[in-house]
């Protein structure tokens, strides 16, 4: 096969399946409306929402699952056939292919145990351990939920109010992404949703905020570095492929380095804040307790006894319940964002030490797993994958980070409580 023929291949097999999974909307489909919030708050917060499987099977998936399996069923034959079961673009769509039809099985099976159970195969467990022999997820909440309450004790990093009204934040927003996105080919619209849990959402090409809520300055300047330069930034990479277009869409494999990216990228520009953390180690402490059998009051009840507030602990547990049932098991994507920033943050290390930066830009060529970057210096190398047209701004010019990354290669050696040890007169 002649090299044209072979990016012609690649492009047509990657175009396939970005419209094969166009119709799969995954936090749509699992999503639970205000009347279970209205219910649960009207029975004083102590009976379990009402959600079973009928609840799911009134929201229709809006596309045949059957049709969808067999397309992509078709899509893994034709790239073996005409790629092979090792070329390294075709391994990447295989596993593409094989991970859409687990979440098939996966949105089939809302509203039963079995939805948990394939959750965990797709995004992971509380208890997966960093390395052989490591600290696991839920070490890592632990350890983060002990320094954030000796941090909030302390009363002197406060959340900041709420006042920035909806029709402002969506001006500001706007603003400040089309300063990073200037090309008017890949404008970034912001707009304005009823439909969304969080406050906001990343699409393809536009970020939405959700209609009733209220913001702070921080917390745009937040949304701008998570939803915008990474999520929608990585999107516009991937879509702009000359080949590999399939970057451009993400399966839940790719979430857990997707959601690591923007938890990274708002630590280092200095966008994030104590609770913005607490908010993230709650999810991963409610989805623990949520694998060991507690339920949706369960968790409720104790991120209440904790301190937070009534619509704080239940937009926390609707995260962590939605697609299963409130006795039957987590829904586990909310363990990415740490997971993922723990690796990211382990591979920059290792590719300061490594002397191999252009690994770097690489993280942002679209939606892929940290596992698929030696995979894309290969395609790069190749002429099938593209560097990316939009980078965050701290990442433009990587020599800051790599001064702070080659110190942190030696402050990682450091015995902390001997430094505690000898720090103890200064505190």
């Amino acid at each position: 096969m002649s090299h044209d023929r072979y990016r012609e291949s690649v492009r047509e097999l990657s175009d396939r399946i970005v419209a094969a999974q166009k119709g799969i909307r995954i936090l749509d489909a699992i999503k639970w409306d205000d009347r279970i919030r209205e219910a649960f708050f009207a029975g004083g917060c102590r009976a379990l929402p009402p959600v079973d499987r009928g609840y799911y099977e009134r929201n229709r998936l809006g596309f045949d699952v059957d049709t969808l399996r067999d397309a992509f069923d078709r899509i893994e034959r034709d790239v073996v056939a005409r790629l092979g079961p090792v070329n390294p673009a075709g391994q990447l769509m295989i596993r593409m292919a094989r991970e859409y039809r687990t979440v098939l099985r996966m949105l089939v099976a809302r509203g039963t145990p079995e939805f948990s159970r394939l959750a965990q195969e797709l995004y992971g467990r509380s208890t997966d351990a960093f390395h052989a022999g490591g600290p696991s997820v839920a070490d890592l909440a632990a350890l983060l939920d002990g320094a954030l309450r000796g941090i909030h004790a302390g009363m002197f990093l406060e959340e900041e109010p709420r006042t920035i009204p909806m029709d402002r934040a969506v001006g500001l927003l706007q603003e400040r992404l089309d300063r990073v996105f200037d090309d008017p080919a890949a404008s970034v619209r912001v707009t304005v949703s009823d439909g969304i849990v969080a406050d906001a959402a990343a699409g393809s090409d536009y970020i939405k905020l959700r209609k009733d809520a209220l913001f702070s300055e921080r917390e745009l300047r937040l949304l701008e570095v998570h939803e915008g330069w990474v999520h929608v930034g990585t999107t516009l990479n991937g879509r702009a492929q000359p080949c590999c277009t399939f970057l451009s869409k993400g399966t839940p494999s790719t979430s857990i380095t997707q959601e690591g990216l923007a938890l990274l990228i708002e630590v280092i520009s200095f966008r994030s804040h104590p609770a913005r953390l607490r908010r993230v180690t709650d999810r991963i402490r409610g989805i623990h307790l949520a694998e060991q059998g507690a339920t949706f009051v369960d968790v409720f009840r104790q991120l209440r006894e904790e301190g937070r507030g009534e619509d704080e602990a239940y937009t926390a547990c609707v995260r962590i319940f939605r697609g299963s049932t409130p006795d039957g098991g987590p829904f586990t994507k909310d363990l990415s964002y740490s997971k993922g920033f723990v690796q990211i943050y382990n591979f920059i290390r290792l590719a300061v030490r490594r002397g191999l930066l252009d690994r770097i830009p690489l993280l942002f060529c679209g939606k892929l797993k940290l596992e698929d970057v030696g995979t894309l210096a290969e395609l790069r190398s190749q002429g099938l994958v593209a560097p990316p047209r939009y980078l965050p701004p701290p990442l433009l010019d990587l020599n800051a980070l790599t001064a702070w990354m080659a110190y942190s290669n030696f402050l990682n050696r450091l015995d902390l409580a001997q430094v505690e040890a000898d720090f103890a007169h200064l505190f």
